[in-house]
């Protein structure tokens, strides 16, 4: 069914969101979604330096105390 759209299709449906919306509440929607796209990249990137500092800590000196104190 949507496979039929096509580039008409999509322009009446932006243009009847544009009319039922109006300018302003779109523009402030679309900052919306950006501050939560933002807000999820983000998140992404500090799970992934937690997950690496977690590996980094697991991953330091793993040499037995009394060799340790030879040294």
């Amino acid at each position: 069914m949507l496979n039929n759209i096509g580039l008409p299709g999509i322009l009446l449906i932006a243009v009847v969101v544009l009319v039922l919306f109006g300018r302003g509440k779109i523009s402030s929607l679309m900052g919306e979604v950006g501050k939560g796209i933002t807000s999820f990249k983000k998140g992404i990137k500090d799970g992934q330096d937690e997950l690496e500092n977690a590996s980094a800590d697991e991953a330091k000196d793993i040499t037995p105390e009394t060799e340790k104190d030879k040294v």
